[in-house]
């Protein structure tokens, strides 16, 4: 069985320690002192050659969570002086060079929560500017990687703190990038995948998503009900981002993954869809890294790897790293 945490590392494990690698024989690498597992020259190559982002991975699961539990102890955001040289070794190690970071939010205080939020990173990127930077349009990406810095795109899981066209803007101007349209449930926009009913994009999402399109900001759909989904590609005039999801068609029962018709028209819309989230692989347990692996082929052979990208839905250490109390908790 794969553990998230085996999962992530599998995806990413070609991009750590890649200086420091042995030389096995052959041009193959081992990466990694606790598994014997080698990586071709190519791989290896490859990864380093390439600009990778994370499309969905939260950067600290236990400070995203700890105010949400009520849980008083020191984190990076709280405490930033905590996030160490070392800490952030491990982040380039990783060779992510970019990641959207968003949360999900909801209820009526969730325009407070996402000031909240963003202030949150937005101080916690100022304190640490030598090793973060806040990506604010897609040459953000490369500035963040010729730096030297780990790229942060700002993003929420939810859009219920636009209560007016006008709060967009708002946001926008406080470094928000990309914004899921609904998160699980039912919101004035919208409805999330888990809702009983889905009637799809109401009257004032239309004007939501037309704010967004008109200031650059990217619509994310992958906590959407399936007509919501499909609506938003219609509605949208830019490209759609599945941020994190896997596919309906490897996984039928399960109302967080995506239809190939879904599939089909975020890429016809020029969007991408980022996959490999743990939580619903398959129906079947033990998962595999094949049952994970399966997903990235499906999108790529049926629409093209330009479509496909990585959205983990974990930080660096996952879940399964959690305290007891937080597995317990959620």
């Amino acid at each position: 069985m794969i553990t998230r945490r085996q999962s992530l590392k599998c995806l990413l494990a070609v991009g750590a320690a890649t200086l420091a690698a042995p030389m096995i024989n052959r041009g193959w690498f081992q990466l990694f002192a606790e598994t014997t597992t080698k990586y071709s020259a190519r791989a290896i190559d490859l990864v380093q050659r390439s600009t990778i982002v994370d499309m969905l991975n939260p950067f600290t699961l236990l400070g995203v969570l700890a105010p949400v539990k009520g849980d008083k102890q020191p984190t990076w955001f709280t405490n930033p002086e905590t996030f160490s040289a070392a800490d952030f070794q491990r982040f380039k190690d990783s060779r992510i060079d970019a990641m959207h970071i968003g949360v999900g939010t909801a209820g009526p205080n969730a325009y407070h929560q996402v000031m909240w939020f963003l202030g949150l990173w937005n101080g916690f990127i100022a304190h640490h500017g030598e090793h973060l930077m806040r990506v604010d349009g897609a040459t953000g990406i490369d500035a963040a990687k010729s730096s030297g810095k780990i790229g942060i795109i700002l993003g929420l899981q939810n859009s219920a703190h636009f209560r007016t066209p006008d709060n967009v803007d708002r946001f926008y101007q406080l470094g928000q990038r990309v914004s899921l349209l609904t998160y699980n449930s039912r919101n004035l926009i919208g409805n999330g995948s888990t809702e009983r009913r889905d009637d799809g994009i109401s009257d004032f999402g239309v004007t939501i998503i037309e704010r967004i399109n008109k200031i650059r900001m990217a619509v994310d759909v992958a906590h959407c009900g399936d007509r919501t989904t499909l609506d938003a590609f219609e509605i949208s005039k830019a490209p759609v981002l599945i941020t994190h999801a896997n596919c309906r068609a490897l996984n039928p029962d399960q109302p967080r993954c995506k239809t190939d018709e879904a599939i089909r028209k975020m890429a016809a819309k020029g969007g991408v869809m980022g996959t490999g989230v743990r939580n619903f692989v398959s129906a079947r347990e033990p998962t595999t890294i094949e049952d994970l692996l399966n997903h990235y082929n499906h999108v790529a052979k049926l629409v093209g790897v330009e479509h496909v990208g990585v959205g983990s839905d974990i930080d660096l250490d996952g879940y399964d790293a959690l305290p007891e109390d937080y597995k317990k908790w959620l």
